[in-house]
């Protein structure tokens, strides 16, 4: 009977192994290693010279030059802004703070590109409308600012992008033992003194951790750069990648170069990613103590209510104003009119919602892709987590290599990935269908499934399926009678953490879409880039509400689950 368990369990471990390895390899490993391999391989035999023209080519110097710049402004800022509102929400005693800490998360959970609109509607030379304000009420002849340059971009990536830096640093505070800080107080130390020499340095590593994740966010984004750069010349790798392949109609030579730069786009994220890794692995402070402590809290005293109001003006004018934008110019019969009340009305929305082709079948592929990439890999991530926390196998390493690559490779690089593995190369051709959109999902977002079912497989303690197998129960029942129904809120957590971000994807959507395959990312793209501004507005603002309704609907369930 003994023996009969065994190898039935022996069995579906093996399955499970097997299964772990061959979705991680046909998703993830197969479309990376093809980037690698085209980009130096031509008709089977290694050329180098075709690689080395490309990167010498001036739109290509141009393009990695403007990734950087755009990269480093954005990270200094973002780190600056997200680590000054992290201290404030943490370490002082502002006024309402819980409530600003959570209003600062807000930022994250918003398409950086349909911020992007809308401050091209605001700050655009010709026709932004605080331009025309401006010069009409000053009577003057040239326009105060133009969003379409590198400062503008940046400055649109700081709003959407400080929350890496926020979150990161929020964390290291709150656990941080006050100690130090106390002591040098009661030495006679000043705040400002206390803040540079001793609290800033503790939580240095989990600013530059922040700070390398918008690094890697932003030489990737596709977004912002194609909405306020394209336009002035400003292309970054991901958006020339776009450009090459979406010009020529996606021939060889323009996938071969995109593989070029594909790789310039992997080395970048290696470096970064070693960089991280550096810099976590140092270990020089120790910020959290034995035992329980309140971290102290600094006195601002009159400076309590201007710090509010300047954080409450900062979320009004980066977030509420362009918002709000969005929202009225979706409903203006036509693009320039004034916001009156006879210029506006709720017809564009009920268009888009009930007759416009485009955008119906947009809404509908977002959310069938979202919701088939969530199952899939929630239930696949289940499968490989197991392997990698539980199971006692040589190379699991490798799963966990291979799971968390995609989040640490661009999206775009992903995306043409999967264009050379599933355009007939294997002799499945899923080239613009709606499948090889599935697919770059599965694989761009296994990591948020990894990470979240491999916390929760970690506190699911090893005795309890050997009480199981112990009493008679094969490992199949074990699995399913045990560890799943233990580990299902964090499921439900891998479900949700991939549904939203699926749904306003763009970087890997619009490699990938066909005319009957277009997402809401990329209909709201292409309707501005075609010059249906009013449309992509409203698009914009449905895909908003969808957005915010998901993520109230997240946040009861995990309440729920919570309890």
């Amino acid at each position: 009977m003994s023996a009969i368990k065994k190898d039935s369990g022996f069995g579906v471990a093996h399955i499970i192994l097997f299964f772990s390895i061959a979705i991680l390899v046909i998703v993830v490993a197969v479309p990376v290693l093809l980037i690698l391999f085209n980009a130096f391989f031509v008709n089977g035999h290694f050329n180098s010279r075709d690689f080395y023209n490309v990167l010498m080519q001036p739109e290509t110097y141009a393009a990695l030059k403007n990734s950087l710049i755009i990269a480093s402004c954005t990270t200094i800022g973002s780190t600056i802004i997200g680590t000054f509102f992290a201290w404030l929400v943490t370490r002082t005693d502002l006024p309402y703070k819980g409530f600003m800490k959570g209003v600062f998360l807000v930022p994250f959970m918003l398409p950086s590109f349909i911020g992007a609109l809308a401050w091209k509607m605001l700050l655009s030379p010709n026709a932004g409308f605080i331009n025309k304000f401006l010069m009409s009420t000053f009577h003057l002849t040239e326009p105060v600012f133009n969003i379409y340059n590198y400062f503008g971009i940046s400055m649109v990536e700081v709003m959407y992008l400080f929350p890496f830096v926020f979150i990161q640093v929020c964390g290291a505070l709150e656990r941080m033992d006050p100690t130090l800080e106390e002591s040098a107080r009661i030495s006679g130390a000043g705040l400002l003194t206390i803040t540079r020499k001793i609290t800033i340095p503790l939580v240095m590593p989990s600013i530059l951790s922040g700070a390398l994740l918008i690094m890697l966010y932003s030489m990737a984004h596709f977004g912002t750069v194609a909405v306020l750069g394209v336009e002035n010349g400003i292309y970054n790798i991901p958006t020339l990648i776009y450009e090459r392949i979406h010009q020529s109609g996606g021939s060889f030579e323009a996938i071969r170069t995109g593989t070029v730069l594909a790789t310039v786009l992997v080395v970048s994220a290696a470096v970064i990613i070693w960089a991280q890794h550096k810099i976590l692995g140092k270990g020089h402070y120790q910020i959290i103590g034995g035992k329980s402590f309140r971290p102290m809290e600094l006195k601002l005293r009159g400076l309590r209510y201007p710090l509010l109001a300047f954080c409450i003006f900062y979320i009004a004018f980066t977030i509420v104003l362009p918002t709000v934008v969005i929202f009225l110019v979706g409903g203006l019969k036509t693009y320039g009119l004034a916001f009156t009340l006879e210029n506006l009305s709720l017809d564009n929305y009920k268009y888009i919602l009930t007759e416009y082709t485009v955008t119906k079948d947009a809404i509908f592929n977002s959310i069938s892709l979202g919701l088939a990439a969530a199952v899939i890999t929630m239930f696949a991530g289940v499968m490989i987590s197991y392997v990698i926390v539980k199971m006692k196998v040589r190379g699991k390493g490798i799963l966990e290599f291979l799971g968390m690559l995609p989040f640490s490779v661009p999206g775009s690089v992903i995306a043409l990935g999967v264009i050379l593995a599933w355009s007939g190369q294997f002799g499945i051709n899923l080239y613009n269908t709606v499948w090889i959109i599935l697919v770059a999902y599965i694989a761009r977002y296994m990591a948020f499934s990894l990470k979240s079912n491999s916390a929760a497989l970690e506190q699911v303690h090893d005795s309890l399926m050997e009480a199981s197998r112990s009493c008679g129960a094969t490992m199949w029942q074990s699995l399913k009678d045990i560890v799943i129904p233990l580990v299902r809120p964090g499921m439900l957590a891998s479900f949700f953490l991939i549904f939203l971000p699926a749904l306003r994807e763009l970087t890997v959507s619009i490699m990938l879409y066909s005319p009957t395959t277009r997402t809401i990312g990329v209909a709201i793209y292409t309707l501005n880039e075609d010059g249906e501004t009013v449309m992509s507005a409203a698009l914009a603002g449905i895909a908003l509400i969808i957005i915010v309704t998901g993520q109230t609907i997240i946040n009861r369930i995990t309440k729920k689950v919570g309890e």
